[in-house]
């Protein structure tokens, strides 16, 4: 039962591996051999003047790469140690090793010498100084060996290899002590045939191995040459099945067709071939870079960045006469002098910065009318004539029909703005005096803007008693300074 279970964990290991070559996953060998021994009554390794004991063996090995692989050796027969002076011992064994082997050359070589190291147990039965089956483990087993190759399948083997035990009673004598190099170790001399096994591998399924294929993933269907790779008739580095121009030696950007020009468009569909020119404009020269092609442009030295028609002429959507490319208002049609832009009131200043568009005025005003003296007065008037509650922001009454004055003037200078200065006298604290003052301007300018005057029109600023114009010290100075003082600009 035991060497049964044995057998089985060691066939187990053999599904863990890889395969034994590229095309010939698995390789499973036959064996013969002798062993020698080395321990306590003596040592016979290399020797042939002592007796030696022969077994067999079968192994099976897998691929792990070109130069390693990973082999199962089940092994039967017999070890021991007798040189005809002194006392020997003989014993039967079942042995199983699992090694990673390391071969110095690749697998196209004909002579493969390797290096192993690996593990495995020996199974003693009953002997002459035991009387139980007792397991010993081969820590580590190593060695070498060479592979000769005599067919693509069949490979004659030679291979020695040392097996140090973690016991030291096999012989009889048990002195080790613990110390591993004096425990007994074994050394055993094999010769055999190897086989190799299992079918090519074809992924591409294009005829021709995998081993010997450097183009492994052909498309089916595709006809190749004898390394796998698909034919290309015309050597332009473009296989065939993906070359458009097949016949003619080309470009791999352009799927094998040739380019005379080298302007990344192919001769078929190149409208000026032997000129370098640009893909969208179907292989023709563009000089002035307008997008239109030099044979079809009609104005071939068109300002970068300008827009064209279709005959590469500066365009001109609105018909006034003036191109896009210096027309400021490209849209909409005006006169040449303002640079494409109109002029509604035909004061000289476009209506795009014309500040009074409906009315005409001066370029130093933006198109605005200036204010007339009289009205400036009567501006200057109207602020003397405001009046606040004591000691409050609310307008008094009276000086309403004034503010309404004001509104007529700043409607008829659409782009004039107002300026709201509001001033008190010393009486009180220098802060709420200041406070008082915002106050009163905002309140002068919340009354024009519910009138309809545009808050972008309006600045309101309080200064308190920072800017008198009279002393404080008298009924009329404080009453000089206790003001309010518009002023208009553009």
């Amino acid at each position: 039962m035991k060497k049964l279970l044995f057998l089985c964990v060691a066939i187990a290991f053999t599904f863990t591996s890889r395969a034994q070559t590229e095309d010939k996953k698995w390789n499973i060998g036959l064996h013969a051999g002798v062993t020698q021994y080395s321990g306590d009554l003596g040592r016979d390794w290399y020797k042939t003047d002592n007796s030696m004991y022969g077994f067999g063996g079968l192994s099976v090995s897998r691929y792990l790469g070109k130069l390693f692989d990973v082999s199962l050796l089940l092994s039967k027969g017999t070890m021991g140690y007798h040189n005809g002076t002194t006392a020997g011992f003989r014993s039967d064994f079942n042995a199983a090793s699992i090694n990673l082997r390391f071969n110095i050359v690749a697998p196209e070589y004909v002579i493969r010498p390797y290096v192993f190291a690996g593990a495995g147990a020996i199974l003693f039965d009953n002997q002459l100084n035991f009387h139980q089956e007792k397991y010993d483990f081969m820590l580590p087993t190593a060695g070498g060996g060479i592979n000769i190759r005599l067919s693509p399948v069949v490979m004659l083997n030679l291979q020695e290899t040392f097996m140090f035990s973690n016991h030291d009673g096999r012989d009889g004598v048990d002195n080790a002590g613990g110390k591993m190099e004096k425990k007994d170790s074994y050394v055993t001399h094999m010769v055999g045939l190897t086989f190799n096994m299992g079918n090519s591998v074809d992924t591409d399924q294009d005829g021709v191995s995998d081993k010997k294929d450097n183009c492994p993933d052909t498309p089916a269907g595709v006809a190749v040459d004898k390394m796998g790779c698909p034919l290309d008739k015309d050597a332009d580095g473009v296989a065939d099945y993906l070359d458009n121009c097949p016949d003619i030696a080309g470009s791999k950007m352009l799927n094998g067709c040739p380019d005379r020009d080298n302007d990344g468009v192919e001769d078929s569909k190149d409208q000026c071939p032997d000129q370098a020119g640009t893909v969208t404009l179907n292989g023709c020269p563009d000089a002035d870079k307008d997008g239109v092609a030099d044979k079809d442009d009609q104005c071939a030295n068109t300002k970068l960045g300008t827009k064209v028609d279709s005959k590469g002429c500066p365009m001109d959507s609105d018909n006034d006469g003036v191109t896009d490319d210096i027309d400021r208002c490209p849209n909409v049609a005006g006169i040449v002098a303002l640079n494409g832009c109109p002029d509604a009131d035909g004061d000289g200043v476009a209506d795009m910065d014309d500040k009074c568009p409906n009315a005409k005025g001066t370029a130093a005003n933006n198109g605005c009318p200036e204010i007339t003296k009289a009205d400036i007065v009567k501006i200057t008037y109207i602020g003397s004539k405001i009046f606040f509650e004591n000691n409050s922001d609310k307008l008094k009454v009276a000086s309403l029909s004034q503010l309404d004055a004001l509104i007529l003037i700043l409607n008829k200078y659409q782009g004039a703005k107002l300026t709201i200065e509001g001033h008190t006298d010393n009486v009180g604290a220098d802060d709420f005096n200041m406070t008082l003052s915002q106050k009163r301007s905002d309140s002068v300018k919340k009354y024009l803007m519910s009138k309809g005057i545009e808050e972008a029109r309006l600045i309101a600023v309080g200064f308190g008693e920072t800017k008198p114009v009279a002393v404080n010290t008298t009924a009329l100075g404080k009453a000089k300074n206790r003001r309010v003082e518009l002023k208009t600009n553009y």
